[in-house]
């Protein structure tokens, strides 16, 4: 395997495996996100197109776990993070492992 799709491969791995923390990160920074919308960020940040199954089955899961809440704006669904979801993320981003880990993330998505 050639040097570029290990490492779209590499990220595509990473991204999915910590997809429910990279949606909680960015609905913290933006307040709320449609679905659509996550899928161009994630391409745009780590170079990962994710089906629109992949993302909405992801949000789902978060909202029927009390993290996120959808709401219908206009022609669109947009998550919000619910006081537990905030809790949630506020916790990972204060473990010191994770805070590490998750910055690594970051900087993946900025390579």
């Amino acid at each position: 395997m050639s040097e570029a799709k290990e490492s779209r491969a590499f990220r595509l791995r990473l991204v999915k495996e910590f997809l429910d923390y990279v949606i909680l990160i960015y609905l913290k920074r933006q307040g709320k996100v449609a679905g659509y919308d996550l899928i161009r960020q994630i391409n745009d940040d780590y170079g990962v197109l994710l089906s629109p199954g992949t993302i909405y089955s992801k949000l789902y899961s978060l909202e029927r776990k009390g993290l996120i809440k959808g709401q219908w704006m206009e022609k669109k669904r947009e998550f919000v993070l619910t006081q537990q979801g905030r809790k949630n993320i506020d916790a990972v981003m204060k473990d010191p492992l994770a805070k590490n880990f998750l910055a690594l993330i970051e900087r993946v998505s900025k390579e």
